[in-house]
């Protein structure tokens, strides 16, 4: 499995950073680490995909039922992405319209502060 999944907590927003791929067989993961922080009420979440080489549609499912469930509570998932490979993904089924992305880790903590 080629999956690394890290988090730290800054300011008030929980940054997840995701390195290796996102597929079927790695999106459970992802789900599962993601939900931990929204069951515990951290639902200001930063999803760094700085590191992810490779991004399936079930990665896309994870992310976007996720955005769901922390909208249900008021939070909102900021997604940092320069990999122009997974941006095209985002872009070509119009996730780019739903997600907000930023280019680095700091922008997406900038945005988060702005909008508190």
């Amino acid at each position: 499995m080629d999956l690394s999944i890290t988090s730290e907590v800054r300011g008030g927003a929980t940054v997840v950073h995701v390195g290796g791929e996102i597929d079927v067989y790695t999106a459970p993961v992802l789900r599962e680490h993601l939900d931990e922080h929204i069951s515990s009420g951290r639902t200001d979440l930063v999803v760094d995909l700085g590191g992810v080489t490779f991004m399936a549609s079930t990665g896309l499912g994870v992310l976007v039922g996720r955005l769901k469930l922390v909208r249900a509570a008021n939070g909102t998932i900021r997604l940092v992405c320069s990999n122009d490979r997974i941006l095209s993904v985002f872009s070509i089924t119009g996730l780019d319209k739903v997600f907000q992305i930023f280019p680095s880790v700091d922008d997406a903590l900038a945005a988060t502060a702005s909008t508190a």
